[in-house]
């Protein structure tokens, strides 16, 4: 299957996937759905370093990485869905805009 599939099938794949997550990132007010989009934006790179791991030698850098990614995304998931259930609790709503009014 990988003879079918060279490494610019790959970047392609995860340029849509960042390009995605990018879009939800700059365009919801909701904070899960930016959320969310961060979540996409590392599953990209996610995606490159076991790309380049993979048609780049095989060493398994890239597989070392994209573990640490994943480790670093759950734990950015658990804060940050911490953060919007506060937000929740203090405001109720979860848009973004209404942190505005935070102060000192």
């Amino acid at each position: 299957m990988a003879g079918a599939l060279g490494l610019n099938h790959f970047l392609l794949l995860s340029l849509i996937i960042f390009s995605l997550g990018m879009v939800c990132v700059l365009t919801r007010r909701n904070a899960i759905g930016i959320l969310m989009g961060v979540e996409l934006i590392l599953n990209s790179a996610n995606i490159n370093y076991l790309a380049f791991a993979f048609y780049g030698g095989g060493k398994y850098d890239g597989q070392i990485f994209a573990i640490f990614v994943i480790m670093l995304a759950a734990a950015e998931a658990v804060i940050g869905l911490a953060v919007v259930l506060a937000i929740y609790q203090n405001f109720r709503t979860i848009d973004v805009d209404a942190t505005e009014t935070l102060s000192g």
